[in-house]
């Protein structure tokens, strides 16, 4: 069984690089192109696909029902896939997050893993919630599933999944707007254990 990890569709927050985290922003008219154009490549997978799960934010779930619209497929919200909390960096630039935070943007880009964003969350508090919520949804699903979701979720599972330093996840692992990540669930399981 395989776990198609997406990345909800564009928003204006991304095309101005500002940095969304826990907000709730709506995707906009590229995001809901994207979203369908997901859909149908999805459609014409060989292996079929039997459920949709999404993270609660608006990007993810429009994402989601856009699919699953293509799929004829119910969409199922699941606590535990939403994006990392940025804290007090949501809405800014990451360049202006560097500048006016500079000394925790250092710290965060020492040990990306486990130090928390100011009023937010570290990675390891993202997995702490996201593997749990991986596992329910392979628990759940008898065929492969589609998983709506978010860039920082998916860079810090593949980061732990591979064992890659997380500071090295954008290199490796960077994932644009709509991309597919497929995961074997069996290699959750036995990483997770």
């Amino acid at each position: 069984m395989k776990l198609l990890l997406i990345r909800h569709g564009e928003t204006a927050w991304n095309v101005e690089k500002r940095i969304q985290g826990s907000s709730d922003i709506e995707l906009n008219d590229s995001g809901i192109m994207q979203a369908n154009e997901v859909g149908l490549l999805i459609k014409s997978r060989k292996s079929p696909v039997s459920s949709i799960y999404t993270s609660y934010l608006k990007r993810a779930r429009k994402t989601a029902e856009l699919i699953g619209t293509q799929l004829s497929l119910p969409v199922v919200t699941v606590s535990g896939l939403e994006e990392m909390s940025l804290g007090n960096w949501e809405g800014h630039t990451w360049d202006t997050v560097a500048l006016r935070y500079k000394q925790e943007f250092d710290a965060w880009n020492l040990d990306r893993r486990y130090t928390k964003v100011p009023g937010g969350e570290s990675y390891q508090d993202v997995l702490d919630r996201f593997i749990p919520a991986l596992i329910q949804i392979t628990a759940e699903s008898a065929q492969d599933s589609v998983v709506v979701t978010h860039s920082g979720n998916i860079m810090a599972f593949l980061s732990f999944l591979h064992d890659t330093p997380f500071h090295e996840m954008l290199h490796h692992y960077r994932t644009p707007n709509t991309a597919i990540v497929e995961v074997d669930a069996a290699e959750l399981l036995k990483k997770a254990r």
